[in-house]
């Protein structure tokens, strides 16, 4: 760091197992891929190619290799997933992971209709061949889940090879954790974390006040997803007291 501050909490170092921070990519150039790396890779665990995007992104192998040449993990949209499912192309799907290099997949259900157990072999399935990371929630707003369930489903899935399960709250932060006005469900956040360890979970929170929700409750080193490109050093100085909103957080009273 350029300065000499005390007081600044510690945050776990790269190759990270918990502390992340997941950004999503909807379809950044090549030249600007560069750019978020050259200024964000010290504070990035995990690009994500945001829903079916890697599918219409001109240069994709190319970009890639931006995010390869930084060693940072990339993986496609749970949707690209769900796309291939619903066609009944799994295998052409893990040939198509295989082939661009992306050793991260990501098993969502949220827009297709599944039993949890097909979704869990799929999970086990896929974490033979790489890290998966598997999405709870859905992306109905309508559809609401007891907290007793959202904590069913992440253990099924962790038991099923999942690395992390990710909270859905899509790409706005207004379903899954969230109301449809971005605050968060408390009571169902804090009840989820009474039996699913935090450093399990990667929490999908787009929005300022979301992140700010989190790092209040988790510390510096909560899992935070769905973090816009341009977001991700605002976000690493408001991790350790460098904003605003967590100034006096860490400072010694």
């Amino acid at each position: 760091m350029h300065f000499n501050l005390t007081q600044i909490p510690e945050r776990t170092s790269q190759p990270r197992t918990h502390g992340l921070t997941m950004v999503m990519d909807k379809g950044l150039s090549t030249q600007e891929a560069i750019n978020l790396m050259q200024v964000g890779s010290p504070h990035i665990d995990v690009v994500k190619l945001g829903f079916g995007t890697a599918f219409v992104t001109p240069n994709l192998k190319e970009k890639l290799e931006v995010y390869k040449s930084y060693n940072m993990p990339v993986y496609f949209g749970g949707t690209l997933f769900e796309a291939f499912l619903i066609r009944g192309q799994v295998d052409d799907y893990i040939r198509a992971c295989a082939d661009y290099g992306v050793s991260y997949m990501e098993v969502s259900d949220g827009s297709i209709s599944i039993s949890h157990e097909e979704k869990c072999r799929y999970i086990e399935m896929l974490s033979k061949h790489g890290t998966v990371l598997s999405e709870v929630g859905s992306k109905d707003a309508a559809h609401i889940i007891p907290p007793y369930k959202w904590i069913e489903l992440m253990q099924a899935e962790l038991n099923a090879g999942s690395a992390y399960v990710i909270a859905e709250a899509r790409e706005a932060g207004n379903v899954g954790i969230y109301r449809g006005s971005g605050e968060v469900r408390e009571g169902l956040v804090q009840e989820i974390l009474t039996k699913i360890p935090a450093e399990k979970i990667l929490w999908e929170a787009p929005q300022k006040a979301q992140q700010l929700y989190f790092l209040e409750l988790i510390g510096c080193n909560v899992n935070l997803g769905n973090i816009a490109p341009s977001e991700i050093i605002a976000l690493e100085a408001m991790r350790i007291g460098l904003r605003g909103d967590t100034f006096s957080l860490y400072l010694n009273k």
